[in-house]
């Protein structure tokens, strides 16, 4: 007989992130198949209480439940249908104990738009009477409409053909348009109004109950009750199993406690709250909260999905087209497929990452009615779930493959015992309780208050474990100071917190006299490059007024992008992206002042060829400037004062070409208006010859200058490209 192959496939993250595949071998035979629904008895269902709970910073929540089932055994389960994507995405099945996994059923949803779209009425998107009745074309109705004066209503039998909008007198000088239904009775066609229509029935049974079952979808699809899921487990005698998913769960937060002390070191105290938005209590449970946030998606496994396909159309031989063929995919040596076995989908294994480890220092506070004598039992449910997290997830009893690697840092927080906690509750559970290394400091920022530093402490997270993100109380003693805020903070990192306004203390930023000066001048290919250094101080004057000495840190912005550096100053004490933090003793009563001191040089470059004298002869004073260089700029002067004289004869000559132009035209309207017998007409004409004589020898003056003013542009042009100092 033939082995039916069964391939359950389903990744879970949990403890940390770790992926695992659950791949269920071929049965033994034909008793090891277990009967599924409809197809032979079954036990009563199973409960599977929650054991374990896993909570993550990234929205999700790993749950895990076991318990024990005898022989082939049914376990039924409920979730709102918003997690069912997440339950098939993540789920994980496991019979311990040489059982088998049958088979998984859970209420399957198809979209009521197409669902609705297969029957003969369409009721999607809210038809009206009118649009139903125009999907009943050709149907067979019986119209009920209201009666004349003491008489019953008239009840008209007949076919649909079509409906029209009309326009009727509605009074005095108005019309309003009515829906009009057009029948073929057996008087021939009739006009009915909608607006006045008592009553419409479809004579045909089939076409009733068509409507009547779109309805019911239509009454379905407002359900919001649970989506229920079977599992079905097949195997002999009493065995262990477990089922593990991850769904969507609210985000564990953190907020903590800190005591300031004149004397003793700061003290910290953390608090996790945890909610069971679950409508199941949740019973002595193993529980862990890690700090970390793995990549976490939803997909629409849940509603089936369907591809769009085109519409072809048959052709003729005739209108045939020439076909085009694509390469083939890979294969290997064997002849198989690369992406898997043939008839075999291919199984991906994510990687997972190993749990972090426990955190140290939590409260052992005790969060379930447990006796006191079941205090060492407790302690070694910790322990157990300790190793549980931390190694990979044991699949014995079916046939499986898995891998782990480790992905990133984690931390978690193991409670230590279980927790018992109701439906719709939240609790709190403590998580750090311990001392911490911590410095009393003054924070000044002047973008954040321009007169007063704020009250801080700058610690170091010596609890041994991770730290999340969350609101600080901080206590002077026994009473209230203020409130702060941490982001995530890793083991033994440094952070500061702020939490109250130093009144104390008062702080002054004053804008020293700005400077800037040339630093070196140089020359590259006649381009002469200057640069020159500007400064900024600004002076931080300090008052302290309280009775205790201050530590303040000075935040000053950091512009090391902006070509800033800071000089003659006290190096910083932190640097980040944003700001410096220098640190500066106050002694009480007393005042000081802290000065910071940057520099930035700016570079400007000039192209000698497109400036006039006197900008040469402003590098020629500079003091920056070397003496060889020097040298050469005046040289250039020189090698420039001869393109300059061409260009002045130049401009000479053609000014003279330009004024005997003129004079030219005004003797040509002279003699046009002169008669040729009047002496002032051969003056006239005597000159107009001496002119063209001296056009001609002035033309040839001007074009050897503009020869002569190309060869020494050219000269000046090259001697300076040829400057480099």
């Amino acid at each position: 007989m033939r082995w039916r192959k069964l391939l359950w496939l389903a990744p879970v993250v949990a403890c940390g992130g770790v992926a695992v595949a659950v791949i269920q071998p071929p049965p033994s035979g034909p008793k090891a198949a277990a009967p599924i629904e409809g197809k032979g008895e079954m036990k009563p269902a199973t409960k599977l209480p929650i054991t374990q709970v896993v909570l993550f910073n990234s929205g999700v929540g790993f749950f895990s439940r076991s318990g024990e089932v005898e022989g082939n055994a049914r376990v039924d389960l409920t979730f709102p249908e918003t997690d069912i994507n997440d339950l098939l995405k993540s789920m994980t099945l496991q019979d311990l104990d040489k059982g088998r996994i049958d088979s998984v059923s859970y209420d399957s949803r198809e979209p009521v738009a197409r669902t609705l779209a297969s029957f003969a009425v369409n009721l999607s998107n809210n038809p009206t009477m009118a649009q139903i009745l125009t999907q009943a074309r050709g149907e067979k109705v019986e119209v009920s409409l209201p009666p004349s004066a003491g008489a019953q209503p008239v009840t008209v039998t007949g076919t649909i053909m079509s409906l029209e909008k009309q326009k009727i007198p509605a009074g005095k000088d108005a019309v309003i348009e009515v829906e009009v239904l057009n029948l073929l009775t057996a008087e021939g066609l009739r006009a009915v109004k909608l607006n006045e229509v008592l009553r419409i029935k479809f004579t045909n049974p089939q076409l009733e109950a068509e409507l009547k079952r779109a309805l019911d979808v239509l009454a379905l699809s407002h359900d919001t009750q649970k989506k229920s899921v079977s599992l079905n487990f097949a195997g002999e005698g009493k065995r262990r199993v477990k089922v593990s998913y991850v769904v969507e769960a609210p985000v564990w937060k953190t907020s903590y406690r800190l005591v300031l002390d004149k004397d003793g070191a700061p003290f910290l105290q953390g608090w996790a709250m945890v909610e069971n938005p679950t409508d199941e209590d949740w019973g002595s449970v193993k529980m862990a909260l890690v700090s970390g946030r793995p990549i976490s998606f939803k997909m629409d496994l849940y509603n089936p999905l369907y591809v769009p396909r085109p519409t072809v159309e048959p052709e003729l031989f005739a209108s045939l087209r020439p076909p085009t063929y694509s390469g083939g995919f890979g294969k290997d040596k064997a002849g198989m497929a690369m992406d898997g076995q043939p008839g075999m989908p291919a199984v991906m294994l994510a990687p997972a990452p190993a749990a972090a480890p426990l955190a140290r220092g939590g409260a052992r506070a005790k969060l379930s009615d447990a006796a006191p004598g079941e205090a060492l039992e407790m302690k070694q449910h910790a322990q157990n779930l300790g190793r549980e997290l931390s190694q990979r997830m044991d699949m014995s009893g079916v046939s499986s493959s898995a891998t782990a690697s480790q992905l990133g840092d984690f931390y978690q927080y193991l409670i230590e015992f279980p927790v018992s906690l109701a439906r719709q509750k939240s609790a709190l559970l403590p998580i750090v309780n311990k001392s911490i290394e911590g410095t009393r400091v003054s924070i000044y920022n002047q973008a954040v208050q321009p007169k007063h530093p704020l009250l801080g402490l700058k610690f170091k997270n010596t609890t041994g474990g991770h730290l999340s993100q969350g609101p600080v109380t901080v206590f002077e003693g026994s009473t209230y100071a203020g409130d702060a805020r941490v982001l995530d903070i890793q083991p033994n990192e440094e952070r500061l917190i702020a939490y109250a306004i130093d009144l104390g203390t008062e702080v002054i930023p004053q804008y020293g006299p700005g400077s800037s000066a040339i630093t070196s001048v140089k020359a590259q290919k006649g381009i002469i490059t200057t640069v020159r250094k500007f400064r900024e101080v600004r002076d931080y004057k300090i008052t302290n007024r309280s009775t205790t000495d201050r530590v303040l840190l000075i935040e000053h912005p950091n512009r090391t992008n902006q070509g800033y550096k800071v000089v003659e100053t006290a190096k910083p004490t932190e640097e980040t992206a944003e700001l410096f933090r220098f640190q500066t003793p106050v002694t009480a009563g007393k005042s000081a002042e802290f000065k910071v001191t940057e520099e930035r040089n700016l570079s400007e470059t000039i192209q000698l060829s497109n400036q006039p004298d006197d900008r040469i002869l402003y590098f020629i004073a500079l003091n920056e400037v070397s003496p060889a260089l020097k040298a050469k700029l005046k040289e250039a002067l020189t090698v420039k004062a001869k393109w300059d004289a061409v260009r002045t004869n130049l401009q000479q000559v053609s000014a003279a070409l330009q004024a005997i132009t003129v004079d030219q035209d005004r003797i040509r309207k002279n003699l046009k208006e002169t008669p040729k017998e009047a002496p002032v007409f051969d003056t006239w004409l005597k000159k107009l010859s001496d002119q063209e004589k001296e056009i001609d020898s002035l033309t040839a003056k001007q074009k050897q200058l503009l020869a002569d003013e190309a060869t020494t542009r050219q000269a000046y042009e090259a001697f300076l490209g040829n400057i480099t100092e």
